[in-house]
């Protein structure tokens, strides 16, 4: 096999090349997730809410480790039935950041469930936002970045309403901050692969 040397057109097409399949590998898995998870969090906040709301019985919050026993199987199912391609540096960087704030978040609500009572769809928002608004940063998605930092933001609505009545805003900043960014990643990759 024999060594070609590649003239600098050459090379910057190569890499550009490259920088868009990175784009597109990216941007193709990175969606579904958010929306699995966006999804899910806002339908079972609003059921919660209803339950709590008809029963009066704050026992419902228990139904809250649904969301981790359903979704990450669902997202790890999916992930594998899709294509199978190399793992880049950068999807490393976002499955670690993913990891470090999914185990905060379990950490946290167990705390607040079984130790101490403290504001917990208020820091679950903080801590989604940041990881979302990390994850469009990486790689380079305003729209994600964006949608995290306006999630981390509005968390402060958590502090400002009492009670179960956090719930429907919590499903409502989770739309915005996951569900808005995962749909315009699913239709990017969607042009990409059209193209």
């Amino acid at each position: 096999m024999e060594n070609k040397q590649l003239s600098e057109k050459e090379s910057l097409q190569l890499i550009a090349q490259m920088i868009q399949q990175t784009q597109y590998r990216l941007a193709k898995n990175a969606g579904t997730p958010f929306l699995i998870w966006g999804y899910m969090t806002a339908i079972l906040s609003l059921v919660i809410w209803l339950l709590i709301r008809e029963t009066a019985n704050p026992q419902w919050n228990f139904l809250w480790f649904l969301l981790p026993a359903v979704c990450y199987p669902v997202t790890i199912y999916i992930s594998r039935r899709n294509e199978q391609m190399i793992k880049t540096y950068i999807d490393r960087i976002i499955g670690q950041v993913w990891t470090v704030f999914g185990i905060a978040g379990i950490l946290i609500s167990g705390i607040s469930m079984f130790l101490w009572h403290i504001p917990i769809l208020f820091i679950i928002l903080l801590l989604m936002g940041m990881g979302t608004a990390l994850s469009g940063m990486i790689i380079k998605f305003r729209i994600l970045a964006i949608c995290g930092i306006l999630g981390s933001l509005l968390s402060i609505g958590c502090l400002i309403i009492k009670g179960a009545d956090q719930l429907p805003f919590f499903a409502i900043v989770f739309l915005i901050m996951m569900v808005i960014p995962g749909h315009a990643l699913n239709r990017m990759a969607a042009k990409m692969s059209a193209a």
